[in-house]
């Protein structure tokens, strides 16, 4: 054999290893574009809105300006899945994340039902057994009944809401789950509600006791990404805890997105997010429910007040009933994120108003008509 021969043979032989090599980058090229990518919303479709639609929002609009302390910062009205009105004044951006204050805890709530799901959590697993290291001496009976349903809705048997002593800008309080542990539990759990922020802290803590990662960075993956929600910022206890009952920031369409996914009961993209029973509940009548800071036996007497009020319809896990069958995350200062179910429609404000009720009473008169 000659050598010119043995060269030639020697390069077709690493001619055909190339070639089988490449064909192999090929398959394997092809076989990972085959490969579904997760699908993932950044904005929400928007659709013109009809005359009628247009002229309520206008006079909406005038109402507001006209209506003393309304400082709302931007409404977003979506319609069948699609954005039919969008407005951002003062302080409100499109692009800029704002406070949810109370919409925070519809989040925690979202993050426990998703944790139930998965099977790490469960309604009635009681509230001692995740922290036996925090818990006083003597642990009441009472304390001992407490559940993860109690927390959720607002029925942990505290007497008033023990929020305010770690939240006055003077607390010296850093140890918040042993501080909630030691704080009296004057009613059977589950029998008295009292809207209670650290509560919902309580269930921050769980989630993350259970999923060895905080709210946030557990609800990442399986929430804020499939919706397109960037960048979310959420405040954390001197334990290192996300805060629960609030501290997240959000745009505006962000909230819209999850008042969306409430909507299609858990749906997205054709994907189940989170399960439909736990969706029902959360946004359910569970439990008879007051204005926080009151007392409903304080108030069962004025009747009146109630049949005007929308914080005397009901609550449910991290979420309240409204009137007109609407149910809504709802945060201090004016932040609401408000599902309609009959009219297949979601309303999103962000605001810095003292009248809450006022706001809504806006929605319902100009608004809601139009749906």
């Amino acid at each position: 054999m000659t050598v010119k021969f043995k060269l030639s043979l020697m390069g077709c032989i690493l001619l055909m290893l190339f070639a089988g090599c490449k064909n192999q980058a090929n398959t394997k090229d092809q076989k990972t574009k085959k490969k579904p990518k997760e699908e993932v919303t950044i904005n929400l479709p928007r659709k013109q809105p009809s005359e009628k639609f247009s002229h309520a929002m206008e006079e909406y609009l005038k109402a507001v300006k006209n209506m003393d302390g309304m400082d709302i910062h931007s409404i977003m009205v979506l319609k069948k899945g699609n954005v039919m009105y969008e407005k951002w004044m003062g302080e409100g951006s499109p692009n800029k994340p704002h406070v949810l204050w109370s919409v925070s805890k519809t989040f925690t709530s979202i993050a426990v039902g998703m944790a139930i799901d998965e099977g790490k959590l469960n309604l009635k697993d009681k509230l001692v057994s995740f922290f036996p290291e925090d818990l006083p001496e003597n642990p009441s009976e009472y304390l001992k009944e407490i559940t993860v349903r109690d927390l959720l809705t607002m029925s942990c048997g505290h007497d008033t809401d023990p929020t305010g002593s770690i939240l006055n800008g003077k607390s010296e309080i850093t140890q918040w789950k042993k501080y909630f542990l030691a704080y009296p539990v004057k009613h059977k759990p589950g029998t008295f509600f009292c809207y209670n922020t650290l509560g919902t802290y309580m269930l921050s803590a769980i989630v993350q006791k259970v999923t060895g990662m905080t709210t946030l960075d557990y609800l990442a993956p399986r929430l804020f990404l499939p919706l397109g929600i960037e960048k979310p910022k959420w405040e954390l206890s001197p334990e290192g805890i996300n805060c629960g009952g609030f501290g997240l920031y959000l745009k505006t369409e962000d909230m819209a997105k999850v008042g969306q996914l409430l909507l299609q009961k858990g749906k997205w993209n054709g994907e189940r997010i989170l399960s439909k029973k736990y969706i029902k509940a959360m946004s359910g009548n569970q439990v008879k429910s007051c204005p926080a800071g009151t007392r409903q036996d304080e108030i069962d007497k004025n009747s009146r007040i109630q049949e005007n009020s929308d914080w005397f319809r009901g609550y449910g896990y991290q979420m309240w009933q409204c009137r007109h069958d609407a149910f809504r995350a709802d945060g201090m200062l004016g932040q609401y994120i408000i599902v309609l179910p009959k009219k297949d429609a979601v309303i999103v404000v962000t605001a810095n108003v003292n009248d809450m009720q006022k706001e809504l009473n806006m929605i319902w008169d100009y608004i809601l008509p139009v749906l």
